[in-house]
């Protein structure tokens, strides 16, 4: 069985920090590029972070020096720190890979909140 399950979401106040974890089955993750999207409300689904199995890593230009992604091949995860966060970090934090077809994966998604 093909899954991704993020944990690690809630609500947290501004300039507060986060860890979000993407736990994966069913692919063969030393290989796999994992990334990170988040979805706000009423807004589009926007890519936040991606680690390559080789450890290169980009960050969208919004979270760049805020946030960190990294991944345990021996676990089979990926996570995400979000330091200094802000009210426009809500959104859904979704995991995503792509299965050995080319097919996109995805979890179900973790709520992060950012409110005083």
């Amino acid at each position: 069985q093909v899954q991704l399950v993020e944990s690690g979401g809630g609500l947290v106040q501004p300039g507060g920090s986060l860890r979000l974890s993407c736990a994966a089955s069913g692919i063969v993750f030393s290989i796999s590029t994992m990334n990170w999207y988040r979805q706000a409300p009423g807004k589009q689904r926007e890519l936040v972070a991606r680690i390559t199995s080789g450890g290169s890593i980009n960050y969208a230009d919004s979270v760049k020096g805020r946030f960190t992604i990294s991944r345990d091949n021996a676990k089979n995860t990926v996570d995400l720190r979000m330091n200094s966060l802000e009210s426009e970090d809500t959104a859904v934090y979704y995991c995503n890979t792509k299965n050995l077809f080319g097919a996109n994966i995805w979890g179900k998604g973790t709520l992060v909140t950012v409110s005083s």
